[in-house]
């Protein structure tokens, strides 16, 4: 049978006692391990290489399908655990239903973590490098090799050019303008297909509105006040989940987060924004509201790339909205909402099309 490759997390957590209580040290590492590369060859010797036992805990089936979205994993937990016990680097296998690895590492208390290059200690989850540290848990991040991952390995499988191009959707409020990209590639005039939309608030109607459109919805919590950067660990589970959707291209909706590293060197010149301004007029907060205060005569909708600097990107499309007598905050917004609807399905169409295949 093919799961007596996995052991349980008591017999992992006894073990730990038997090896600390001889002086030797318990190395745990975790991840989904769903098609085996050489990057987890050697990160897993690298790993062994630690101590005198090492234990990987990797996802259960359910956990990976939510974590990867749909297609994932390729293979099963139990043929994934008789994989990697056939590593002379590995040598115990446990398996774990949440999403995070929190509640293993409470259970074994392991002498020694590991992580990835592509972590650092800061972008560990709050709850995950806090346990660690009460622990004492020495915690080690190990080097990658470039370019080798099983998203990379799965887009290389793909027949080139055939499967369509993927937008990700980044939202924070009401949804209307996802609303408009969903349904333009629900209908095709969009030249590519939604695969993923991502809120820093679960309760937004992004979300909401990618639930009726049947597209994978995923809430991340954004470790910081409203508004402001994203932690580092919610930026690297952002990117992580963009990457592994096969996403190329990424379009902020009414996202209040600042974008940055490491997401704009993965995805340079293909994340875009729109803005309720005529760009570099009233960049940043509160467009509209200082565009009537200014008393000017026409605003309008700005659709630019993302870079470092706030709604400094290069301008893809400029739409006049013009500012009539009397006109209210409300009122304008109605008359931008219905120029953006339009126009940024549009030219995320054209962007899409420029992608190399």
């Amino acid at each position: 049978m093919a799961d007596r490759y996995i052991s349980t997390v008591e017999e992992m957590a006894a073990l730990r006692e038997r090896i600390g209580a001889e002086g030797g040290k318990l190395v745990l590492t975790n991840g989904a391990f769903d098609l085996l590369h050489v990057g987890h060859v050697r990160y897993l010797n690298e790993a062994a290489s630690l101590g005198d036992h090492l234990v990987v805990a990797i996802n259960s089936d359910a956990s990976v399908r939510e974590l990867k979205g749909p297609g994932r994993p390729v293979n099963s937990a139990e043929e994934r655990a008789e994989m990697l016990c056939a590593l002379s680097a590995v040598d115990s296998v446990v398996v774990f239903d949440s999403l995070r690895a929190t509640s293993v590492i409470e259970a074994i208390h392991p002498h020694i973590y590991t992580k990835g290059g592509d972590y650092t200690v800061d972008s560990l989850i709050d709850e995950e490098r806090e346990l660690l540290q009460r622990l004492g848990t020495e915690v080690r991040i190990l080097s990658l090799v470039p370019g080798k991952s099983t998203s990379s390995t799965l887009l290389k499988l793909s027949e080139d050019g055939a499967r369509a191009r993927r937008v990700a959707i980044l939202g924070s409020g009401a949804g209307t303008n996802a609303r408009a990209i969903l349904e333009a590639g629900a209908n095709g005039s969009l030249g590519a297909e939604v695969a993923l939309v991502i809120s820093d608030c679960a309760d937004s109607g992004v979300l909401a509105a990618a639930k009726e459109y049947s597209v994978p919805g995923l809430a991340i919590y954004p470790g910081t006040e409203k508004g402001g950067h994203l932690s580092d660990a919610a930026l690297k589970e952002m990117t992580d989940r963009i990457v592994a959707a096969g996403i190329d291209l990424i379009a902020l909706a009414g996202f209040m987060r600042i974008v940055r590293e490491p997401l704009l060197s993965a995805f340079e010149g293909r994340i875009l924004n729109l803005h309720p301004s005529l760009l570099p007029d009233f960049p940043g907060l509160n467009p509209v509201s200082r565009a009537l205060e200014a008393g000017v005569s026409e605003t309008g909708v700005t659709i630019h790339l993302v870079d470092s600097g706030v709604d400094t990107g290069e301008i893809l499309r400029q739409e006049v909205v013009a500012i009539s007598e009397g006109e209210t905050e409300a009122s304008l917004l109605e008359k931008i909402h219905r120029v953006e609807h339009r126009i940024y399905p549009e030219v995320i169409a054209r962007r899409v099309e420029r992608i190399p295949k």
